[in-house]
């Protein structure tokens, strides 16, 4: 993604306030009004800096959402290791419910996965955050195979994405309630289809 190039690197000092205050901007504007109402005009507004630095940092709307997707991938929790498979992908699921529950991050998030059906650039970051996500997650499942709690050859990135599915289906799609039991659910159905080898390749 060449628009987002730019905006990907790691800056210090006064450029890293700047970047902090229009990422939060732009993320407040995701959150309250959707993708349609981002406007890098009014984001530098908001976020109190001018309206050059933010056309020349950025350029474009999408490579702006880039970074603030690379920025929430910086910013999550790092894996829970709670020495148990079991514990660990309950851990990964509460995680990922509080987010999608959560009043800021998750219209966000809806807002974002709302854009990258129609955006390729927002697609691409948002696959982006989602591989750092489920590389930093993936250990928890190489471990209980190592231990002998998992089959050989199990997938451990499969085992991941089965955590989270249904509960973005619950965010996204159904309706249904998102609370803590049925990310326990999530969890648990993930433990016990990797144990009998529906993730083994």
């Amino acid at each position: 993604m060449a628009e987002a190039t730019p905006a990907l690197a790691r800056p210090g000092g006064r450029t890293a306030r700047v970047r902090a205050d229009v990422l939060r901007a732009a993320g407040d504007v995701l959150a309250s009004e959707g993708f349609d109402h981002l406007d890098l005009a009014d984001v530098a507004r908001r976020a109190g800096v001018g309206k050059t630095t933010v056309y020349r940092r950025w350029g474009t709307v999408a490579a702006l959402v880039a970074d603030l997707l690379v920025d929430m991938a910086e910013q999550s929790l790092p894996r829970t290791d709670t020495g148990s498979l079991d514990g660990d992908l309950r851990a990964n699921a509460r995680l990922v419910q509080r987010t999608l529950t959560d009043p800021r991050q998750g219209p966000l998030f809806r807002a974002v996965i709302a854009a990258a059906t129609c955006d390729a650039h927002t697609a691409e970051a948002l696959h982006r955050f989602y591989r750092v996500r489920i590389e930093e997650w993936a250990p928890c499942v190489e471990r209980a195979v190592e231990r002998g709690d998992l089959p050989a050859g199990t997938d451990p990135h499969e085992v991941v994405r089965a955590v989270s599915a249904p509960l973005y289906y619950r965010a996204l799609a159904s309706g249904d309630p998102l609370d803590e039991a049925a990310a326990d659910r999530a969890a648990a159905a993930a433990a016990a289809a990797a144990r009998a080898g529906a993730f083994t390749a």
